[in-house]
């Protein structure tokens, strides 16, 4: 098989995959829709997923692996909106371990999170040793220590984190999660760190749908972007990745009965 098959029989030439194509790599031949340059297909699938025929097939993704899609859109307004303000982040969790096959379903969806051209290239470690969460929380600790010595530390509330944890044992760093996913990317992925963002918000909103709670280790990311080698060491990332995000997971003490606001909208027109 060349880049596409087209079914001549299903194909009416409407043309409508050509223009859904990002790259142009589709022309409009004699014939039906040909790959004038196939070089450019960045595997986007969207040909295959456009045709109201199911009258091409793409060897990059093959029209096998592609899902009906029965309706659109899949969430009315009200239920959309409902959906995406009930997401907080939890900083309170139980002491319960998330099964595994919940944890997959997490990095699952997030796969499935654009990115710039198609490039994709994040992938995961999830932590769920408890040995290795606490010396996360302590490496971070020590680093902020080092950072208060400093006359303009990185943030003004590491004298608070570390007292709390050094004075009564309170963990601000993860919070007591049960497990902490960081998202890695090849050392020279371009927008590495603006994939993560999406694939990571992808696997925050599906929490919900899991039952489960989740909120961005910022602490953590501040300070393995210090490239602190204690905390990085624990990780054992390859040399050939960064770690581009953290998040940590877990099944939320407790329930938020109503949705938070925010401040007004702010809206230019131009």
């Amino acid at each position: 098989m060349e880049l596409i098959e087209i079914n001549s029989e299903k194909c009416i030439k409407c043309g409508i995959c050509i223009d859904a194509c990002p790259t142009r790599a589709l022309v409009m031949g004699k014939n039906g829709p040909e790959a004038g340059q196939p070089q450019n297909c960045n595997k986007c699938g969207h040909c295959v997923a456009i045709c109201p025929q199911e009258a091409i097939d793409n060897k990059n993704t093959p029209l096998v692996n592609q899902p009906v899609l029965k309706e659109f859109p899949v969430l009315n307004e009200a239920t959309a909106q409902q959906f995406l303000r009930s997401r907080r982040s939890i900083r309170c969790y139980k002491n319960t371990a998330v099964p595994r096959d919940k944890l997959l379903k997490l990095v699952e969806i997030a796969r499935f999170a654009p990115t710039a051209s198609n490039r994709q290239g994040v992938s995961y470690t999830i932590i769920e040793d408890k040995e290795i969460l606490k010396r996360v929380t302590e490496a971070t600790i020590e680093w902020m220590e080092a950072e208060i010595l400093k006359k303009t530390p990185s943030h003004w509330s590491f004298p608070i984190h570390v007292r709390a944890y050094r004075e009564n044992g309170i963990d601000n760093i993860l919070h007591d999660a049960p497990h902490l996913i960081l998202a890695t990317a090849s050392n020279d992925l371009l927008n590495g760190r603006e994939n993560t963002i999406f694939s990571l918000a992808y696997l925050e909103l599906f929490a919900t749908a899991l039952g489960l709670g989740s909120c961005w280790a910022g602490l953590i990311e501040m300070c393995i972007l210090a490239k602190y080698k204690p905390l990085l060491e624990l990780f054992n990332i390859p040399q050939d990745k960064v770690i581009t995000g953290a998040v940590m997971v877990g099944y939320p003490k407790y329930t938020f009965k109503r949705l938070a606001d925010r401040n007004p909208l702010a809206v230019t027109w131009l």
